[in-house]
């Protein structure tokens, strides 16, 4: 259903009115969780006197002291606010954030349980239940947020860019901006045996797949996983390709860069901005214009925990929702009131560790391309509105639709298979439960459900949109007909 923005704004209100129903609030921490529990229904009379209602009676969770690892990015932001604001603790749950070195390793402690659960790429539930790279049922029962990446080249290759397109030379160029700029560019240096090179930070990230997506809409092929003549398997994922993308930890992107390993990376903030401030490169499209509100990190724990802690799952997830409601909540003129907040939590040495005007720049709705090109991205992080969320199965669909694409899927699949593995791995079913107490407690709305038709076979699907910069539709419906609607990449 589509909604006007006035509507969305009285919304979002109503969701930080929400948000803000506390019912009690502790000025110092239990040592451990479990003494809350013991005290909470003397706290809860006590609380009477302060609050408008009461609170319904915690869930008997399993596990109460838990161990969430993160990378040290602005979309961990629900993960931390869930613990700052203490959401965790209402739901008596005394949690640890560990910041992890790369993505490989933060899986991998997943998968052996050092780790009860974590902040992950998209992809990694996806690619860890199919096994490839690695092989675990890895399940996701909340969605972190929309967009919040972006693509930054070299100083060099800009102004390379700008000479095979006048236009980008204005002091505001128009956006998107394509790669098409770059095609002669790449073509010569292919030609002259010293193929571009690009970063992304992970073979199954979202960066990977943007980056792809944005390249291959102007006829740049980024290399597949799989010949497709011999049907040999590539884990570079570079056959065929035009430039060559390899995997570089996110907080290493600019100094990378700057060493001109890479001529360009598709990373998440703060180190886009990061290369703006730095003056070695330019941000030249974030993925909100790739693909308007993607989907971008996830709640990610083995589907092992949650079969074995089943309240402490639904615990974590609305202390999760009532974190993206607080970092999504605006005042009656439509402005996030608390991101400067999140901000200055967020560059924290043990969060982030950035400059907190660095992280501000885009959390608070703004992103520079250039010094002097500032521009007002209200949307770049979204945590909460337009069921950013909820873990929706078409979104699961479209990292499987890329991972054939690109031959990291290297056998043709039913469409049928799509789904079953996306209702595998994507949990709806939790997130609803987790709804359903906020809401009898009084701190969430129905309205920020989302809503389908009765006895729909659809329900957990998202709209088919066409908002992508080749304007190309993408229906999650019908996996098999968009993987093959693309002219670069493999076919069903």
């Amino acid at each position: 259903m589509k909604q006007t923005a006035e509507h969305n704004d009285k919304k979002m209100q109503n969701r930080y009115n929400y948000a803000s129903r506390v019912p009690f609030h502790r000025t110092k921490k239990p040592k451990i969780a479990g003494m809350f529990r013991a005290i909470a229904t003397t706290l809860s009379l006590a609380a009477i006197a302060f609050s408008p209602q009461t609170r319904a009676e915690l869930l008997d969770v399993e596990k109460d002291e838990l161990l969430f690892g993160f990378i040290k990015l602005t979309d961990c932001a629900p993960l931390v606010i869930a613990k700052e604001k203490l959401f965790f603790e209402d739901e008596g749950l005394e949690v640890r954030l560990e910041a992890q070195a790369n993505w490989k390793i933060l899986l991998d402690r997943v998968i052996s349980g050092e780790l009860d659960g974590a902040h992950m790429l998209a992809g990694q539930p996806i690619g860890a239940t199919i096994g490839f790279g690695t092989q675990a049922h890895i399940i996701t029962p909340y969605s972190l947020d929309y967009n919040g990446n972006g693509i930054t080249v070299s100083n060099d290759l800009w102004a390379q860019m700008q000479e095979n397109d006048p236009e980008l030379k204005k002091p505001q160029p128009k956006h998107p901006i394509s790669a098409k700029s770059l095609v002669p560019i790449v073509q010569a240096k292919k030609a002259a045996g010293d193929p571009m090179r690009m970063g992304m930070v992970f073979p199954v990230s979202t960066h990977n797949y943007e980056i792809r997506y944005w390249l291959a809409s102007s006829g740049i092929s980024p290399g597949f996983y799989l010949d497709r003549a011999s049907g040999a398997i590539d884990a570079t994922g570079t056959t065929d390709a035009d430039v060559l993308l390899s995997v570089t930890p996110p907080p290493q992107m600019p100094a990378t860069l700057e060493a001109k390993t890479i001529e360009g990376y598709c990373v998440g903030e703060p180190w886009n901005q990061q290369a703006v401030i730095r003056g070695i490169g330019v941000p030249v499209t974030t993925n909100y214009d790739i693909w308007k509100n993607n989907p971008e990190k996830v709640f990610g724990i083995t589907k092992e925990w949650a079969d074995e802690n089943p309240n402490t799952t639904v615990a974590i997830v609305k202390a999760l929702i009532r974190a993206g409601m607080w970092l999504d909540a605006i005042d009656s003129s439509g402005k996030l009131i608390n991101r400067d907040e999140a901000a200055r939590i967020l560059s924290r040495s043990e969060y982030v560790g950035a400059d907190y005007e660095v992280i501000k720049n885009s959390m608070t709705g703004y992103f520079y391309f250039q010094k002097t090109d500032k521009r007002p991205m209200p949307d770049f992080n979204v945590f909460f509105k337009y069921n950013a969320s909820y873990p929706w199965y078409s979104d699961c669909i479209w990292f499987l639709t890329q991972m054939r694409r690109w031959g990291q899927i290297p056998e043709e699949k039913s469409a049928s298979w799509y789904h079953d593995t996306a209702k595998r791995i994507y949990r709806p079913d939790i997130y609803n439960d987790a709804a359903k107490h906020l809401i009898e407690e009084d701190l969430m709305s129905k309205e920020d459900l989302p809503r389908f038709p009765f006895l729909s076979r659809w329900k957990g699907y998202r709209e088919p949109s066409d908002e992508f910069i080749d304007g190309k539709p993408y229906d999650g419906r019908k996996p098999i007909d968009y993987i093959n609607s693309f002219t670069i990449g493999l076919k069903d």
